[in-house]
């Protein structure tokens, strides 16, 4: 099975309308692989707080319709980032991803906004659901940027059958290390890939940290891209996650239930 991660920047000078017929080549581009991923909130940058609300589109809007199309003409599986979802009066960080007949095959809204007590994290509402793509080869589940810094969401993913997350990503690259870091803990924790993929340049005064990266069940880099635009392609064997956790059944020994913590004096070590 054969991914590519499109590392694209968002170019201030560049309209959204043109970014998406660039983005929408490059995925026609990658027909040659069967899952392509795209970055978060690429249509008008991550960090583009004030463009949030002018920008938001309604589910199935401009982003949508372009994306399916590229899916369908490249017959691949697609995992187009993230937009600003209007619904309503409420905005979210959405993520699409299509099959390859070009058929919306799941969305998933952010559960975890950045920002802490600004940015999106007061401009934007909460996803509140956990989502699985239904690839036949690999079923993935989806995670967005500070997602990746929370490690029972992905718990929750594998229990729903997941064997790899796709995390598309606005990283700043004043936490580069971070973000390579917690790629490879969710993937050996997990015993799962991850198919991490950020944007490159500045937007929004905000240096952005690029250096996509796929990551093997084991932790193994399998191949990770640089600052600039990019595309990173890897190619993947599915049956190695089977293979992982069969030889290192870690996550047979999950204790699960324990929700309080020991007190001092009570016998716990």
């Amino acid at each position: 099975m054969r991914a590519s991660l499109i590392q694209i920047a968002v170019n201030p000078d560049e309209t959204v309308d043109a970014r998406r017929r660039r983005a929408a080549a490059l995925v026609r581009d990658e027909s040659a692989s069967d899952l392509v991923v795209l970055p978060e909130l690429w249509p008008v940058g991550a960090f583009a707080y004030e463009a949030f609300a002018t920008d938001a589109e309604p589910l199935r809007g401009p982003t949508y319709e372009a994306m399916a199309a590229a899916a369908a003409d490249a017959r691949v599986w697609l995992h187009a980032g993230s937009f600003v979802e209007r619904d309503g009066d409420a905005l979210y960080n959405t993520a699409l991803i299509f099959s390859p007949d070009g058929e919306l095959a799941r969305t998933y809204r952010k559960i975890h906004r950045f920002g802490f007590d600004q940015g999106e994290a007061v401009l934007m509402s909460a996803g509140g659901e956990l989502a699985v793509a239904p690839c036949p080869e690999l079923p993935f589940g989806l995670a967005t940027c500070y997602d990746l810094r929370f490690p029972e969401l992905f718990r929750g993913l594998v229990d729903a059958g997941a064997a790899a997350f796709v995390v598309p990503a606005g990283w700043p690259a004043r936490r580069r290390e971070h973000w390579s870091l917690l790629a490879r803990a969710r993937a050996v924790e997990n015993q799962a890939y991850v198919l991490a993929c950020g944007t490159a340049g500045t937007h929004a005064g905000v240096e952005q940290a690029g250096h996509s990266v796929v990551v093997d069940p084991w932790g193994e880099v399998l191949g990770e891209a640089g600052r600039g635009e990019e595309v990173l392609v890897v190619d993947l064997d599915p049956a190695r996650v089977a293979t992982t956790r069969e030889q290192f059944p870690a996550l047979k020994d999950r204790v699960l239930g324990i929700t309080a913590p020991v007190r001092p004096g009570t016998g716990g070590r």
